[in-house]
């Protein structure tokens, strides 16, 4: 009995602090304790007061210089009205672009302008911003036509009497409270109805929807897939708008308890191994914005969450971004990711070191770039970077690069030929579900590089249109797996949705770390497979292999799919030749070794035509060829097998 009751109470005790960890945030301090240690408004002083310029003295001075110069070019900015036509194209067209345009570029000018008058405090942007201000509150929707609901109801214009909280939304109200916190007074000196306006626009739009109204990104799909970037980045937005604004202290507790169990539903489900299935182009917006949710806490709460930043897990999901690095330009862009996304050194540096992790710093120090007095959106990381110069600009640049990256929970394998080197190999290959966020029908699907430059390539996504995140989403050539490093079968491609995922997925390190999976769940039944086992290697410093062991129920025809970004052909039977280009221009040849007995191969050209073929262009340039290799006698049971290496 009493190795049963302590059998029991481990049981118990083993429950509780899996409920710990499982609500990291929001199981922390109730409503009561959070207005106890938030630090209340009229003494909260997240940054310096505008007149207090001797503390304005220890920022950056070339980066408000930078923000000077920008916003003297705009002084005669005529802030434009956006006409209902401009938010009907999207409809009309699938155009989002021509309205996102004019929206964000007010927004940035208005950013701009606050941090230039904060450098001067002369008064010459104080009418310009208020024209801002003025300009933005009078628009009928601060977010963006592509994130209306569809059908007739809205049909592409905002119902003004239903406010809810899109991304862009949320953003807009960060950029007045910063203006109200900063230039408050100088507001008032001209006229009480700016900051009045500020306050009532931003409660009725943004502050009262989010605690009245269930928003889908809050928590899980209807499917049940876990919320994506938006959640932790609208919260973000959230804890800015409200603290900033919001003066009951009761309120602002209140609201604060909502952020924090908003974003563990964001957090609860995100795998231990950190990985982000939206990618690098995206992390900075996911697990980056959770961590400006903790940062922004721990300046209204003098450093009372100062505790997440020491769970395993948090770590991870910082430490991805840089194990998700192929070179300095290039990342691993699986699903929508973009392959040379930008990187926000100065945030990744404050992560990073927050959770103590030397690389994860010296890597931010590595985009370490000249001021420029741009702007953007999560508009507070600004705030943070003009007073961490002196240390941001005397950390050591050195990407970490390391040589074997496994994410068990993501189903993601990276390896390179040489620990914090690009030189040599890099390979990269995904297991996972057809219903991860951002998702492309890619199950199985690898890239390989060489000296950091790309070779056989995820294509990535294309220019967002109404297209993208629509029932028509895999009608986009890029999105579908015939257009990754896959095969068709009996004239299948891979299906979207949950239930068509990778299984029997293994990982073997060592001197040539090799990617098992079966891949045969990812196809419909349609497809006849029973089973099909993909295997990829990297030998290191010789080449990478592809062996697939295919066994099929009818064997009508097969297709290998492979993607690159440079011209190919076949100089001989048995070769593909991929005339490679060097980061400095030069050629080099690979090939591609296959059996021209099994195989007969032909390479095309993709044409980039449509409007979301312009993403693609800009990330590749005109030059996609997909090489297929046509299975000229197909069998039930049969393997294919593929050797890339230097020529």
């Amino acid at each position: 009995m009493h190795k049963k009751a302590l059998l029991i109470a481990f049981f118990i005790v083993s429950c509780n602090l899996l409920a710990q960890q499982q609500n990291l945030l929001s199981g922390k301090y109730p409503v009561e304790e959070l207005q106890r240690i938030l630090i209340p408004h009229d003494q909260w002083k997240p940054f310096p007061r505008l007149n207090e310029r001797s503390e304005w003295e220890k920022a950056d001075p070339k980066i408000m210089e930078a923000y000077v110069k920008a916003a003297e070019s705009e002084l005669n900015y005529d802030w434009p009205t956006i006409p209902a036509t401009l938010s009907l194209l999207y409809v009309r067209s699938g155009n989002r672009s021509q309205y996102e345009a004019v929206s964000f570029k007010k927004r940035r000018v208005l950013g701009t302008m606050i941090l230039a008058e904060i450098a001067e405090n002369k008064g010459r942007f104080i009418d310009p911003i208020i024209n801002g201000i003025w300009s933005i509150c009078e628009e009928s929707w601060w977010g963006v036509p592509a994130h209306l609901p569809t059908g007739k109801d809205y049909s592409g214009l905002m119902d003004v009497t239903e406010p809810f909280v899109d991304l862009f939304a949320a953003e807009t109200g960060t950029f007045l409270a910063w203006a109200d916190y900063f230039l408050g007074d100088k507001f008032d000196a001209v006229s009480p109805q700016i900051r009045k306006r500020i306050y009532n626009e931003v409660n009725n739009r943004l502050m009262q929807p989010l605690m009245n109204k269930y928003h889908g990104w809050m928590g899980k799909t209807a499917g049940g897939r876990a919320p994506n970037n938006w959640n932790p980045w609208i919260c973000s937005n959230w804890l800015n708008f409200m603290l900033l604004l919001e003066r009951d202290d009761a309120k602002r507790a209140e609201m604060t308890a909502k952020v924090l169990k908003v974003l563990d539903e964001f957090l609860n489900p995100y795998p231990q191994d950190g990985g982000c299935d939206e990618g690098p182009g995206y992390w900075g917006a996911a697990g980056a914005s959770l961590y400006d949710n903790i940062a922004f806490l721990n300046l209204a709460s003098k450093g009372a969450f100062q505790y997440v930043y020491n769970d395993e897990r948090f770590k991870n999901m910082g430490r991805y971004i840089y194990r998700a690095q192929i070179s300095e330009t290039y990342f691993l862009n699986f699903a929508d990711a973009a392959p040379r996304p930008g990187m926000d050194g100065e945030m990744i540096y404050r992560y990073g070191k927050d959770i103590r992790d030397q690389d994860m710093m010296n890597f931010g120090a590595s985009y370490r770039r000249p001021a420029s007095g741009s702007v953007g959106f999560q508009y507070f990381r600004k705030l943070f970077s003009l007073f961490i110069q002196d240390e941001y600009q005397k950390t050591l640049q050195k990407f970490p690069l390391p040589k074997d990256v496994w994410l068990p929970d993501l189903q993601v394998i990276c390896a390179r030929d040489k620990q914090g080197e690009t030189a040599g190999f890099y390979l990269a290959a995904k297991g996972g579900n057809n219903d991860e966020s951002h998702n492309h029908n890619d199950i199985g699907n690898f890239v390989v590089f060489y000296d950091g430059q790309p070779l056989l390539i995820d294509v990535g996504s294309g220019k967002y249109t109404a297209r993208t995140f629509s029932p028509k989403r895999y009608e986009i050539w890029f999105n579908c797996s015939d257009y990754h490093n896959l095969p068709t079968v009996n004239g299948e491609t891979q299906k979207p949705g949950v239930s068509f995922k990778a299984t029997n997925v293994t990982y073997h390190p060592g001197k040539s770390p090799s990617f098992s999976l079966d891949i045969a769940k990812a196809y419909p039944p349609e497809a006849a497979i029973n089973s099909w086992k993909r295997t990829v290697t990297l030998n290191r410093d010789k080449n990478v292999t592809l062996k697939d062991v295919a066994d099929l129920q009818t064997a009508n025809s097969v297709t290998q799919h492979f993607m690159t970004c440079y011209p190919a052909e076949i100089l001989k039977p048995g070769e593909l030749t991929i005339h490679y280009e060097t980061k400095e221009g030069n050629a080099m040849d690979f090939i591609i070794t296959y059996n021209p007995k099994q195989m007969e191969a032909e390479v095309e050209k993709i044409k980039l035509e449509t409007e979301e073929d312009q993403g693609v262009l800009g990330n590749w340039g005109d030059r996609i060829h997909r090489v297929n290799f046509k299975v000229i006698t197909p069998k039930k049971k049969d393997n294919y097998t593929f050797v890339i290496r230097k020529k």
